[in-house]
Formats: structure tokens, C-alpha cells, sequence
């Protein structure tokens, strides 16, 4: 995994975007990874995997707009016994409202930090229209 990315890279105005979500906003009714996955995010706690790295590139996919949008994900597949740790696959929208999915996840017996799996855009054919059904 890289290690550099943290949230460094990001302006100022987005951490504070992104620490609004970490005062109150987060709806704990929701997947317990993705809300721990939310705070982490909203601290600067994050990581990106080298596969996640690839695929955000090969998508003309930004960080930070996965670093923004996780605070409105919804989510997809819940996986929070996954044998590597928790995991989480949630549908996010970039600034522009197109669709992307993320899979972010928490190293197993560890609570920091919160690490993008990998994320793409999903392909009409493959989900519903909603994408959050697979076909």
C-alpha cells in the first residue's frame, strides 16, 4: 500500500468539507464499517490501496472525489466478517452526480485507518439502475 496519500494532497476548504460530516451528521443506523470508515475519513485516516490507486486512474476517478463523497454513500454489500477485516461496498457520486463504487475497508484487529479497496465506475450492463443491484 501507499502510505503518502493521507488526505495531504487535499486543500484546506476540502478537509473542513469533509469534517463537517464527523460533527453529528453520520446516521448510525447504518453498516457500523462504513460509519467507522466515515470518521476516519473526516480525520484525515485514510489510506489507499496500490490496486485502488490503479483503478481510480484507469476510471478518471479523483481522490478526493471519493474522499468527499463517502459521506453521502449508500451501501451496497455489507461484508463485516470478512476474514481481512471489515469491509464495504458503497455507491458514491462524484461532484459532477455520476455514479462510483467503493469498496473501503479496515485492516483486521485495527481500527485506523480506513483503506479504498478499489473503486471504478459500475457498468450499466452489470448493475441495476440505481446501481445497487447486481444484474
Amino acid at each position: 500500500m501507499r502510505t503518502g496519500i493521507a488526505v495531504r494532497g487535499l486543500a484546506p476548504e476540502c478537509l473542513r468539507d469533509i469534517a463537517i460530516f464527523d460533527r453529528g451528521r453520520i446516521d448510525w443506523g447504518m453498516s457500523p464499517t462504513l460509519a467507522l470508515v466515515q470518521q476516519l475519513v473526516a480525520r484525515g485516516q485514510v489510506r489507499i490501496s496500490e490496486h485502488g490507486y490503479d483503478e481510480l486512474a484507469a476510471d478518471g476517478i479523483s481522490v478526493q472525489a471519493i474522499l468527499l463523497g463517502v459521506a453521502l454513500a449508500e451501501v451496497v454489500e455489507d461484508y463485516p466478517d470478512y476474514f481481512k477485516g471489515p469491509c464495504v461496498l458503497v455507491l458514491q457520486r462524484d461532484r459532477s452526480g455520476l455514479p462510483v463504487h467503493v469498496v473501503w475497508g479496515i485492516a483486521k484487529d485495527t481500527v485506523t485507518p480506513a483503506v479504498v479497496v478499489t473503486a471504478y465506475r459500475p457498468r450499466r450492463d452489470s448493475w441495476s439502475d440505481d446501481f445497487k443491484t447486481r444484474e
